[in-house]
């Protein structure tokens, strides 16, 4: 079951398991593709996207990006408002708190709450050879 609203970049690289529900407002970025697997519950207002930007601003002067691949294995649980990031597989049975924002990827039967938003690092020269556009 999918409640309406739903939006999809092409919906063509999504690719679903049986007995998923999202629920409104789910926002899926498929420059790449998107998997979920079965038993798969999504809560309102959820963003999976497998596309970003590099971190240094004259990679993103050309609308540079990147695009990796989403993995949602089955029975899965993702909170309301959660943002998952290109790259991202979440493991079997695992539960995403509401508001979390997703970087990188979850074992198996884990709940993985939280979205701080910090200052981690400064921006150098060498994040203008990371992450860019096609690599």
């Amino acid at each position: 079951m999918l409640l309406p609203p739903f939006h999809a970049a092409f919906g063509s690289n999504v690719h679903r398991g049986d007995d998923f529900f999202g629920n409104v407002n789910l926002t899926l970025v498929d420059d790449v593709d998107i998997r979920i697997g079965d038993d798969v519950m999504i809560a309102p207002s959820v963003t999976l996207t497998t596309t970003g930007h590099p971190v240094h601003p004259s990679r993103r002067a050309d609308f540079g990006r990147f695009s990796e691949p989403i993995d949602i294995e089955d029975k899965v649980w993702i909170g309301s408002n959660a943002v998952i990031l290109p790259g991202v597989r979440i493991g079997h049975g695992s539960v995403i708190g509401a508001g979390s924002v997703v970087s990188r990827s979850i074992p198996p039967v884990s709940v993985a709450p939280r979205a701080p938003c910090r200052v981690v690092r400064a921006i150098t020269d060498d994040d203008l050879t990371t992450r860019t556009a096609g690599g």
